[in-house]
Formats: structure tokens, C-alpha cells, sequence
């Protein structure tokens, strides 16, 4: 199975590294080594995690308040956003698909 992001997942993704790497560098690398690891553990049991809408699941890291949140599609995992657990939680919802 492979996976994709949605252009404003990918934003997050980059904002997220930004922001570790600003305050304390190489830990950017560290949090998209785990955001990577996630994705992992998401294209070997795609259905395992919460559904959080009819058509979206979550996985939470387990080093950073994060939570990736996805569509399974046919053969594919969307990567509708790299969620911020702490801030604004609902914005994913706004995501057009």
C-alpha cells in the first residue's frame, strides 16, 4: 500500500518540523522520523486506529502530541492532516477531499 498527503497536511508537516527545529535543533529531524514511523504502523493495519468521521481515522505518535489523521481509499492512504493535539483539533474537518 502507498501513501499520499494532502497539500495542507504537508504544511503542517513542515510548520511542525520548523517549530521543533527553532527551538531546539535535530529535534525536527526527531519528530519527522516519528511522524514517518507512524505512517508506517498506519500502511501495515490501515483500519486499526478510531474512526473520527465516517471516512477518517487517527493514529497518535508516541513521542509528540500529534495525531495523523487519514482516509483509507482503495489501495492508498490519504494523509489529510498532521494534527496538533494540544491546539485546534477540529480543523482537519475543514479539509476538502
Amino acid at each position: 500500500m502507498k501513501f499520499s498527503f494532502h497539500p495542507l497536511a504537508i504544511k503542517e508537516l513542515i510548520d511542525s518540523i520548523d517549530y521543533y527545529e527553532d527551538n531546539n535543533p535535530g529535534l525536527g529531524l526527531e519528530f519527522f522520523k516519528e511522524v514517518y514511523t507512524t505512517i508506517q504502523r498506519i500502511l501495515q493495519f490501515p483500519n486499526a486506529w478510531s474512526k473520527i468521521s465516517q471516512n477518517c481515522r487517527r493514529c497518535i505518535t508516541q513521542r509528540f502530541p500529534y495525531g495523523i489523521i487519514y482516509r483509507v481509499k482503495e489501495k492508498e492512504i490519504l494523509i489529510v492532516s498532521i494534527m496538533q493535539l494540544n491546539q485546534k483539533p477540529k480543523n482537519w474537518d475543514k479539509v476538502k477531499l
